[in-house]
């Protein structure tokens, strides 16, 4: 029934606002507040949260958020996730009630965030309805499968020497400057075409080398599949040490959907500083190297979180590729043993190779993959077994022919054929080499194709080579893929198409050279033998002129009597002066 008059709608309004009003039924809600006690680099020192736990947030002015890392019963020592330059000793803090979380999903893929999620490329917030907290417990066990597929870096030494299969924890080290985001930018760059998601965290990295990174990545439009997690040097040391695993937690998100992702810790060294940092103002007992002595486990509960899970749970993925600097080239010191006792294997940057200009500089003897050779594609495998013996022969043999040793014919073979592997070996940046060329250059190297090419001339031979991949059979191209190895068909095929190809860079046989020389042979007496009398009357009047070359010598004898007419001449003042004193003795 409709009101008749303005009353009644007031009076139907009040009346709906008292039923309200008695529904509702006050509660209260109790509040943690705490307060601020002191204040240091990139923690502070809070009491009043009785209840607070392990890894909780607290909310303190400024919207700036911690993470409760030390709890004790008198306070809780809080690690700040930003700019703490506003805070100050008596400042009220709150409960969050919730562990540090980060946002996940389809939406973050080709941009630039911090572990925070805060957008850092100017593209506007980051939109996505999902979370996950950043510490996450790993895989068990029994939801782990094998690792059974390649993961392609499009870089020659490592696919074919220190395989990475997805799913494996391979390191990577060396010392500074020696070329180690450069290969894990080129293994990001190789996933275009083999729909491999990519998470590149820059931890503590100078601003100009990630802008650089990211400017390398968007360029070749690898951005369209990766996530740039970064914090740079200036940043605090709690930051710092939650990039790492907020960035696994936006990796593992897309690992339960079934992709297979990779991801790259650029790098742990700076973590694992920033970890002792905040350890040490915390009061925490220092251990080797100043370390806390919970460092190995804040890297293994990193690392194990990377694994390849069952069908029934999605199939999908996550390989790490985490890097560390080493300093004087010590792999023997503690966080670079630590993370090679938590890895599957490690690929070693060596500063010799890379000042001799062999790029990328791995040093395949201190360089191991502990399983990526099973999941090698196979025809891979049929070549890399040979390949590496050859190698690791031709360095020791190197090492020892610097004591300027004698060489007998097969050792120099073998380091003429040693030579050409480095060669071929190398690599510029930011060129990933497909893997049908891959394998048709090692076929062409391995049956010795190669030996007779002048080393200043192997770039051009290896290019020559890559033209006439597409000339091979597609059947032939399409078993490079394959589980199954190359039959011998099919080498004889590749070798074929190989030597053609690198038959411009051979040296003529001597064969083909001797017969030319010895028609030349042939003439020349044909010649002579018809010129005989010729020669013979010229022989004949030779003696004319013989005499007058025997005539030279009689000059020559008068140039040297010159000096029996100067002898002469010396003489004469001589006896001029014997006179002289004979005539004063008669007188």
């Amino acid at each position: 029934m409709e009101p008749k008059n303005l009353k009644d709608i007031f009076d139907n309004v009040f009346t709906e606002i008292h039923k309200v009003r008695e529904s509702v039924t006050p509660s209260l809600t109790p509040k943690e507040v705490g307060r601020i006690l002191t204040v240091s680099t990139g923690i502070a020192n809070v009491s009043g949260l009785p209840t607070v736990g392990f890894d909780e947030l607290i909310k303190f002015p400024g919207d700036l958020f911690g993470i409760a890392f030390n709890v004790d019963e008198k306070e809780i020592g809080t690690v700040l996730l930003g700019e703490y330059s506003h805070l100050h000793a008596g400042d009220q803090v709150e409960r969050t009630r919730r562990v540090m979380d980060v946002a996940v999903g389809e939406e973050l893929l080709g941009r630039v965030i911090d572990p925070l999620g805060r957008p850092l490329d100017n593209r506007g917030p980051v939109v996505s309805s999902k979370r996950l907290p950043i510490e996450r417990p790993s895989p068990a066990i029994m939801d782990r499968s094998p690792v059974t597929v390649p993961l392609q870096t499009g870089i020659k030494v490592i696919d074919a020497l220190i395989p990475i299969g997805r799913g494996q924890r391979e390191l990577i080290l060396g010392d500074r400057q020696t070329g180690k985001t450069a290969i894990a930018i080129d293994t990001i760059l190789n996933q275009r075409n083999f729909n491999v998601l990519c998470v590149y965290c820059a931890i503590g990295q100078r601003a100009s080398a990630v802008a650089r990174a990211v400017a390398n990545l968007r360029e070749r439009g690898a951005m369209d599949y990766t996530v740039v997690v970064v914090t740079e040097g200036n940043d605090p040391s709690g930051l710092i040490y939650i990039a790492p695993y907020a960035a696994t937690s936006i990796a593992e998100y897309f690992m339960r959907a079934g992709r297979d992702v990779l991801i790259v810790y650029d790098d742990l060294t700076n973590h694992a500083r920033a970890y002792r940092e905040l350890s040490l103002l915390l009061r925490r007992p220092p251990g080797r190297e100043a370390y806390p002595g919970d460092i190995f486990y804040i890297h293994s509960r990193l690392l194990e979180r990377s694994t390849h899970l069952l069908k029934e749970l999605g199939g999908g993925s996550l390989t790490a590729l985490p890097i560390i600097e080493t300093e004087a080239q010590n792999i023997s010191a503690y966080i670079p043993t630590n993370l090679i006792s938590i890895t599957d294997g490690q690929i070693y940057l060596s500063p010799s190779l890379f000042e001799l200009g062999v790029l990328p500089a791995v040093d395949v003897g201190k360089s191991v993959s502990r399983v990526g050779g099973k999941a090698q594609l196979a025809a891979y495998r049929a070549v890399a077994g040979d390949l590496k013996l050859a190698y690791s022969q031709f360095e020791e043999l190197e090492a020892f022919t610097r004591f300027g040793a004698r060489l007998d014919e097969n050792t120099r073979k073998l380091i003429e054929h040693g030579r050409r592997i480095r060669a071929l070996l190398k690599q510029p940046q930011n060129s990933p080499v497909p893997v049908p060329d891959q394998i048709v250059i090692l076929v062409a190297l391995n049956a010795k194709l190669f030996d007779n090419v002048p080393l200043d001339k192997m770039g051009e031979a290896e290019s020559s080579l890559r033209k006439a991949v597409p000339d091979i059979p597609e059947d032939v191209r399409n078993r490079f893929k394959g589980d199954k190895e190359l039959s011998d068909k099919d080498r004889e095929t590749i070798l074929d198409i190989a030597r053609k190809a690198l038959e411009p860079y051979q040296p003529k046989p001597e064969s083909e050279s001797k017969p030319e020389a010895k028609t030349k042979e042939k003439t020349e007496p044909e010649t002579q033998t018809e010129e005989k009398p010729e020669s013979e009357t010229q022989t004949k009047g030779k003696p004319e002129s013989e005499t007058k070359t025997e005539e030279k010598p009689e000059s020559e004898t008068k140039i040297e009597k010159k000096p029996e007419s100067e002898t002469k001449t010396k003489s004469k003042p001589e006896s001029e002066a014997t006179k002289e004193k004979v005539a004063k003795s008669e007188t």
